[in-house]
């Protein structure tokens, strides 16, 4: 489906060690402040076990996972969006995102200056904030102006965006993201046309030293307690040690090398999955002797959406969907003893897929 998630952060927070963990993309990691010139594109596998308890009971020639690009942002700075550092034009990177992953530093580092002084996780991510909701600002300023003049003319709808337009920025000049601003559904297509950046779902990672990597430490516990009231999730990864266990060549090293360190996964599985959860996003499945594929949809997607996201053609030709339940398939073991069992649905075009369905598109072209 294309779907992007932005990392940002301020400079020398470790966000491109983070983005190197789990990209084949590797992007230069440095200790000097705006030392990048361009953001990094990355693909990133979405860690799925299902597939292969899949493979368990039909073997197949490949497997192919589902995936979320990652779009690493140059380090920002105070006033970034007034051209500051890199300037805003890696702002505008973002708006080609479908969520934004904040990296804050929490540890400690004598050798890797912080651009602003000092390690304040809390204050970085209130900057960062102010970036994006200052370049919102001006994004509906421009609007409103161009709606003015609409308005002029005698256009109904323009004073309806203007009112619209003006509520996002009385809510944003309040310090608040777009995304909480007090507007109906409806409402909010007056600004699907300016990609407002605070409009995008945002996940914490806080970057730790090793010692912090299983139960955190003070900074991470003054970002929590920052966020606390608000619908955001912290994740902590130690950057450093995950990018090590990403270098391991064998599976059963980088196991051991986590089983020492106190953790079950490695901690940018977590946040590739949250972020797969932040973006609203589920997984079905196609089976067969030639490949198993994981396909991402948006939760509440219909049959015949589910079907376009394979192929156009299948949506138009869409005819019926059979479907069986992930847990039934591999607890009865096959097709056809799910049919026996009445686990084996025929669906129409009405059909919402669940996360984890097993599909098999009928259609007609």
């Amino acid at each position: 489906m294309g779907l992007k998630c932005g990392i940002v952060g301020l400079t020398n927070t470790g966000k491109t060690t983070i983005f190197n963990c789990f990209s084949s993309n590797k992007a230069e990691v440095t200790n000097f402040s705006f030392s990048t010139d361009k953001s990094n594109l990355g693909t990133v596998k979405v860690p799925d076990g299902r597939l292969y308890e899949l493979e368990s009971f039909q073997p197949t020639e490949k497997i192919i996972p589902t995936v979320v690009d990652i779009v690493d942002i140059p380090g920002l700075a105070k006033g970034a969006s007034e051209g500051e550092g890199i300037g805003n034009k890696f702002l505008g990177d973002l708006r080609n995102t479908d969520a934004i992953i904040n990296v804050l530093r929490c540890f400690d580092d004598e050798n890797l200056i912080h651009i602003e002084g000092s390690i304040d996780p809390v204050r970085d991510m209130e900057l960062i904030d102010f970036e994006l909701q200052v370049t919102d600002l001006e994004s509906i300023d421009k609007k409103i102006q161009r709606m003015a003049k609409l308005a002029k003319t005698g256009d109904k709808d323009s004073k309806k965006a203007i009112e619209v337009l003006k509520v996002y920025k009385d809510h944003l000049e309040e310090m608040n993201p777009a995304l909480t601003a007090p507007v109906s559904e409806d409402d909010k297509e007056y600004v699907k046309d300016i990609t407002l950046l605070t409009m995008k779902p945002v996940l914490y990672v806080c970057n730790v030293d090793e010692n912090s990597a299983v139960s955190g430490n003070k900074y991470t516990e003054a970002v929590v307690k920052s966020l606390e009231g608000k619908d955001a999730e912290v994740i902590i990864i130690a950057a450093q040690m995950e990018a090590e266990i990403s270098e391991l060549e064998s599976e059963e090293e980088r196991k051991e090398f986590l089983e020492d360190a106190g953790l079950s996964e490695p901690g940018v599985n977590k946040l590739i999955l949250s972020a797969y959860k932040l973006l609203n996003l589920e997984t079905f499945f196609t089976i067969g002797p030639k490949e198993i594929r994981a396909w991402t949809i948006k939760k509440g997607m219909s049959a015949p959406e589910a079907a376009g996201v394979i192929h156009s053609d299948l949506q138009r030709g869409f005819i019926r969907a059979e479907v069986i339940k992930y847990n039934d398939f591999v607890s009865l073991g096959s097709e056809q003893k799910c049919k026996d069992e009445g686990k084996f649905h025929v669906e129409g075009k009405n059909y919402i897929v669940g996360d984890g369905d097993l599909l098999n598109i009928r259609f007609n072209v």
